[in-house]
């Protein structure tokens, strides 16, 4: 009996002994080498609005302040300039006093104006700002002092308690006699200097005030001379403040821009005053007054910067956009800054911004102004402009405005600034708004492109070589290239960077702990070497990064472990999404699957025991159910490295211990998971002993079967079956187990029927070869006294036969069938 039985064995082999070569071979088990994928690094949403996000590496005293006082008394009356050294020398006179109010004499005015003390000018602008406030209600200008409540103020220039000697008052060359300048003129005996400073803000009255308030002023007592009387004499010093004002000027401020300021000083209704902004700022607009050469700027200026006490944003945007349209500069210029700052911090105010349009204004700063003079201006401006490209809906209006090619400009400017240079602080302060605001501006492809296209990418490369131990600016230039990377077009640009590697590489052995950054390091490396052979072949070759990513994998995976017992504990409930070490592991683990395409590379890995022992310690800790896709990401990794049959392997030498590991993975519920174990498996069956380890362990294969019997009744997914061979290798078990166990030969029969239910002769589910070995398997197990001839135990028999009628027979009849059409 037992010899007809071998003979029967071999008859039953004879038509399938068809040898394939050794490339099909080959290629067979190449194709199952896959590049995996991942999900982006999540990144949260910052609850506030700040100039730096929680999560700074930046200390509170050592970065710029995100809330701050301003008021009006911080705006200077008279812009900053640049100090003059050139010295004055003495006049040989003494300033004669006024003896009469009508005199018609001439009277000079010394046009050099040193610097006040600024502790006296904070006092000086202290008192106003309480008198403003106090007369919030009425006349937003107040009104004003007496001059004997100046004088008691005390000299805010001499300090010496001296005589006020002269107060002369200019009348400006406009017809409306009510715009008026204050000066006040000291005379130091000991130094024989003559001083003169504005005290616009001190003065008796409004610059604007009207007739009727006028009126009321002349019933007061005064030492101060009548200004009506002073018109002739003023009016001679009026051409060298009317230099270049034609008649036609004079005339649209009179009709068009005056009307409006004296509305701004006697409206106290916040509606009334925001329309009267938009009407000023659409006059000035019209009437080519914006920018410096306005010649009543200084006084004009002056009158909004009172208006900024009043608690209101959509007031201040407006102020903000007329005194950023007339090109102020230095501290005036950074205060506006921090106004329109201040107000985008709040996100209500988002609509406001849209509709004002302040990004206009604010980009004209990024564009035009001083980066070296204006640092700290350039911090709150783009600090407002990261606001602002926080709301994806601002994003096309930013673009489309230039923002792009605005801050890839001002980025090069900044890293021309070297480490050595006292700005390189500041100027860091200012990276981190500048690349946030491009971080969320990549999310459109217009912006993708024009940072391709303006050679964004190279720039910055520089930045992170040059700022490698600025974390916040390190991180944020990560995130960038993190989104970047998952685009073809992208990531080819940033791979043509010859030194991209280095760097990516020096970033994680300066921050190896910076969970942050190096998850999105590791993420654009996996996605760099998922590209093309070059790329893997790059990162390998450059000194010391294998040794980084294993550095990296044991860290993480002794803080994954340490976890997992922590939990294990009580101590947490499970997580729905990965821990801070998982993600990590999952990434890098991904960039060794991918590196491992590479043959050179790929054989390398296969060989090095500190890379395999963490892929084994990572199945032997941690389960499917627990991460699903770190578990199958390593997986699939061993999968890889196992087809590499090299000398010293140490995938073939614990291939054993893989086997037993994986049963845990085919015998779960997870179908991913189990398809990863299977592939590995139908590796690994190359070897006497994992073949020897399958045949004890029978129950692999059909819990294995079984869950790809249940994929096949879904018709999306019965394309996975035939991915990495998966016809061929239900084959082979058939092949394998079919006569042996007949239960497992149903199964696998009633797999391949699924799969091939959409079957015709124009569009074939099987490739000829396996249709062909199908067909010869199905003809010989058809066969009942073949069949039944190989149950080995005659215990079984009749169970054998009962099984093989009732179940298997029909199934494959109606596949042979299928199969012959």
């Amino acid at each position: 009996m037992q010899s007809s039985k071998n003979k029967n064995v071999d008859a039953f082999y004879r038509p399938l002994a068809v040898q394939k070569t050794s490339a099909e071979i080959i290629n067979e088990a190449r194709n199952t080498l896959r590049t995996l994928r991942t999900q982006r690094p999540f990144t949260p949403r910052e609850e506030h609005r700040k100039l730096f996000g929680s999560a700074s590496s930046r200390t509170p005293e050592n970065r710029p302040p995100s809330a701050f006082s301003l008021r009006a008394s911080s705006f200077e009356s008279v812009e900053s300039r640049p100090v003059s050294c050139a010295r004055l020398s003495p006049l040989d006179h003494k300033p004669r006093l006024l003896s009469s109010p009508t005199s018609n004499e001439e009277h000079p005015v010394s046009l050099s104006k040193p610097l006040v003390d600024s502790e006296k000018i904070r006092k000086v602008s202290n008192a106003r700002s309480r008198l403003f406030r106090t007369n919030s209600h009425g006349n937003l200008l107040g009104k004003g002092l007496n001059f004997e409540e100046q004088a008691s103020m005390g000299d805010i220039s001499g300090g010496r308690n001296e005589k006020i000697s002269q107060k002369l008052t200019v009348q400006l060359g406009i017809k409306n006699p009510s715009l008026q300048l204050t000066c006040n003129e000291h005379h130091n005996k000991a130094e024989g200097e003559q001083v003169c400073s504005r005290t616009a803000d001190m003065t008796s009255a409004s610059p604007l005030m009207s007739q009727s308030d006028q009126a009321k002023r002349q019933g007061r007592p005064s030492s101060c001379p009548d200004n009506t009387d002073w018109i002739k004499s003023a009016t001679k010093t009026e051409p060298n403040l009317r230099t270049n004002e034609t008649e036609e000027d004079e005339n649209y401020w009179n009709m068009k821009i005056l009307p409006v300021l004296q509305e701004l000083e006697n409206e106290d209704n916040v509606e009334n005053l925001c329309h009267a902004c938009t009407t000023l700022y659409q006059a000035l607009e019209k009437g080519n007054m914006l920018g410096k050469r306005f010649k009543r700027r200084t006084l004009f200026l002056k009158t909004l910067y009172k208006l900024v006490d009043v608690a209101s944003d959509p007031l201040g945007l407006k102020l903000a956009k007329i005194i950023l349209g007339l090109k102020v500069s230095g501290k005036n210029l950074l205060n506006v800054c921090k106004l329109v700052f201040k107000i985008s911090r709040n996100e209500k105010n988002d609509s406001l911004i849209q509709n004002d349009g302040i990004l206009d204004s604010l980009l004209g700063v990024l564009k035009a102004e001083d980066l070296q003079a204006n640092t700290e201006a350039f911090l709150y401006c783009m600090g407002a402009v990261k606001f602002i490209s926080g709301n994806t809906s601002h994003l096309h209006e930013m673009v489309s405005k230039g923002t792009v090619e605005i801050l890839v400009q001002l980025m090069k400017q900044i890293n021309e600034i070297n480490e050595n240079d006292a700005r390189f602080s500041s100027s860091g302060h200012l990276l981190v708004q500048l690349t946030a605001t491009l971080r969320n501006l990549v999310d459109l492809p217009q912006s993708r492109c024009k940072l391709l296209d303006n050679g964004a990418v190279p720039e910055l490369y520089l930045m992170l070589e040059k700022r490698l131990s600025d974390k916040d600016v390190c991180t944020n230039v990560a995130r960038i290239f993190s989104k970047l990377s998952s685009f073809n077009d992208c990531c080819t640009a940033l791979a043509d960077c010859s030194r991209c590697y280095v760097v990516f590489l020096a970033l994680l052995n300066k921050h190896p702990k910076k969970q942050d950054l190096v998850v999105r390091i590791i993420f654009i490396l996996g996605n760099l070497t998922a590209k093309n052979d070059q790329a893997r072949e790059q990162f390998f070759e450059v000194q010391g990064s294998i040794n980084t990513l294993a550095a990296l994998f044991q860290t993480h995976c002794e803080a994954d472990s340490n976890h997992k017992l922590w939990k294990d504990d009580g101590n947490l409930k499970a997580l729905k999404h990965p821990s801070e070490a998982e993600d990590v592991l999952i990434k890098l683990i991904r960039v060794i699957a991918n590196l491992s395409i590479h043959p050179i590379v790929g054989s390398d890995l296969a060989t090095n025991h500190h890379i395999v022992a963490l892929l084994i310690t990572v199945l032997e800790y941690k389960s499917v159910n627990e991460c699903e896709e770190l578990v199958i990401n390593t997986t699939a990794t061993i999968n890889n490295l196992s087809y590499y049959k090299v000398k010293n392997s140490v995938i073939q030498e614990q291939k054993l211990y893989i086997a037993e590991l994986l049963l845990k993975l085919l015998m779960s519920s997870n179908m991913d998971g189990i398809l990863e174990a299977i592939r590995v498996f139908g590796n690994l069956s190359q070897y006497h002993e994992i073949c020897e380890f399958i045949v004890q362990r029978k129950d692999v294969c059909f819990s294995a079967c079984g869950v790809l019997l249940n994929l096949t009744v879904d018709k999306s997914r019965r394309g996975i079956l035939n991915e990495d061979g998966g016809i061929k290798k239900l084959i082979d078990c058939l092949r394998d187990f079919g006569p042996t166990d007949w239960q497992l030969a149903c199964l696998i029969c009633k797999t391949l029927w699924n799969y091939s239910e959409d079957m015709t002769r124009a569009v074939p589910c099987f490739e000829d070869d396996d249709s062909n070995t199908l067909l010869l398997l199905l003809v010989s197990f058809l066969d009942e006294e073949l069949a039944l001839d190989y149950s080995f135990d005659s215990d079984l028999r009749d169970y054998h036969k009962l099984y093989w009628e009732m179940e298997f027979k029909p199934v494959a009849q109606k596949l042979l069938q299928r199969i012959q059409k």
